[in-house]
């Protein structure tokens, strides 16, 4: 694990020894020098090890669905761990701009690997769906904490390349995780690729933690640390519980299910209006529409991505193991996307790059559904996918790169939840829509039969959901000239 960690920050270190521009001051330190070693290894490893889960749990997902008696929830088994996200995120950009990310990330590393064990032991959906849960809960503490220790701990030169080793951190598990969770599905069973990984969410707290504690620990004005926020913490409970009310809806057709489904939204709307910056919605310039692209970004790619693997093994007879790997290939083009926004050369080109970057997303979600045609190769998915997570590695780094770049040291902490909120509010919206559309539309009847070509799901289930998914990704494109600033930064709240 340490050599693996160590191979991806290397390839990474030429980029932070560039030698600087005549009569510029001397280029700090790369991410794998001495002070920032320790941090970065460890940090890099904590990345490394949620990519693999999220790599491996994508491969099992419709195996664990299907073994549960529980395809009809498939949608809420991936947006439950959004919905608790939404409120630890909040929670966790309070906790860290008042006492530092230590703590959150400990708390968020453990609260994760407790989830992993609840969804391993499941013996019915709802189980399996709550474990999915408390893993939102441990990863909206980790990300936003993460974020903080860098914006705290890194130089802003250095920021895109701590960064993009995150992003390069999703290569190997990308490849080797659908293999491996494929392979433990087939010959051990799904709930071995839950309850392998905890052990391991350990090790890198031990390299983490004191680096932290040395370059991050504490508010920044130790003398007045703000106060919590406790407004701020109801909201996101409101938000977490509209989300859930949302998705409930999605899951029951009746008319009945409008009554969650319109408190959901009023509890959604006004505590959205007063946790994102000021003109998200707007598409204000700078920070506003930073945040609203990685939601429009990652709700779109990632509702998307969720049904690819479905489609791939209920339509064109694929194993887990198959489908899995057809989407291996995005995680190395996805760093590679972030390896290019990174370089030093572009980055006055960087909101050009985020356009690129979700043109190319678009085009991906919205070719997907030709792998329905039966005469049509099924490479075609893992050649699109290619592109698209390219495009996806320059949206999700470079929006990252311009939160931190807006944000004032003392912000760090909300403005990066309000980032990661937004990121986890669209897939929880989206993927509710998808649900809703693909149960209406017959997609969830492949449960009641054996999971493999020739179900009962019909093939116009995920065509509906893929193509509304590539729509609102051109959407994406279409503001992205709007995160380029003009004045001062934009505040949040």
């Amino acid at each position: 694990m340490w050599g693996l960690t160590l191979l991806l920050m290397a390839s990474l270190e030429s980029r932070d020894t560039d030698v600087a521009p005549a009569g510029a001051p001397p280029a700090p330190e790369g991410v794998l020098r001495r002070p920032y070693r320790a941090l970065s290894i460890g940090i890099v490893t904590v990345v490394l090890l949620i990519a693999f889960e999220a790599t491996a749990v994508g491969t099992a997902m419709p195996v664990a669905a299907h073994d549960l008696d529980g395809i009809g929830l498939y949608a809420y088994a991936f947006s439950a761990f959004y919905t608790t996200a939404l409120f630890a995120m909040v929670f966790s950009g309070q906790w860290c701009d008042r006492s530092g990310p230590l703590r959150p990330l400990t708390a968020g590393i453990g609260t994760f690997a407790v989830g992993l064990l609840i969804s391993g032991t499941a013996q019915a959906m709802w189980a399996f769906v709550a474990g999915r849960a408390v893993q939102g809960l441990g990863g909206g503490l980790v990300i936003v904490a993460l974020y903080v220790t860098v914006s705290r701990a890194y130089p802003e030169r250095l920021r895109p390349s701590i960064l993009a080793a995150f992003a390069a951190s999703w290569v190997v598990p990308s490849v080797v995780g659908p293999l491996a969770a494929g392979g433990v599905t087939e010959h051990l069973g799904w709930r071995w690729v839950f309850l392998g990984i905890p052990p391991l969410v350990v090790v890198p707290l031990v390299v983490a933690l004191p680096a932290i504690r040395l370059r991050a620990r504490g508010p920044v004005d130790p003398a007045a640390p703000p106060a919590l926020d406790r407004r701020r913490i109801r909201l996101a409970l409101a938000i977490a519980a509209g989300g859930g009310l949302l998705q409930y809806a999605g899951q029951d057709l009746r008319w009945l299910s409008l009554l969650p489904a319109l408190v959901g939204t009023a509890l959604l709307v006004p505590a959205v209006r007063v946790l994102l910056p000021r003109g998200t919605y707007v598409a204000a310039r700078g920070l506003p529409t930073v945040v609203l692209m990685r939601g429009i970004a990652a709700g779109s790619f990632i509702a998307a991505e969720s049904f690819v693997p479905l489609m791939l093994v209920t339509q064109r007879g694929l194993s887990v193991t198959e489908a899995g790997m057809c989407l291996a290939v995005g995680g190395a083009t996805w760093a590679l996307g972030s390896w290019t926004q990174a370089r030093p050369r572009l980055d006055p080109y960087r909101t050009r790059l985020v356009r690129i970057g979700m043109l190319l997303a678009a085009t991906a979600i919205a070719t997907a559904p030709l792998v329905l045609v039966e005469s049509l190769p099924v490479w075609i998915v893992p050649v699109e996918w290619a592109f698209g997570c390219y495009g996806m590695g320059m949206v999700i780094s470079g929006t990252s790169v311009l939160l931190l770049k807006l944000s004032a040291p003392e912000e760090a902490g909300t403005n990066s939840a309000a980032l990661q909120l937004s990121d986890s509010l669209a897939n929880v919206v989206l993927l509710a829509v998808a649900g809703v559309v693909f149960a209406a539309l017959g997609g969830a009847a492949v449960g009641h039969g054996a999971l493999g070509a020739g179900g009962d799901a019909k093939p116009g289930a995920f065509v509906a959901v893929l193509l509304p998914m590539a729509a609102v990704a051109l959407v994406g494109a279409a503001v992205a000239g709007r995160l380029r600033t003009t004045g001062a930064k934009p505040a949040a709240g």
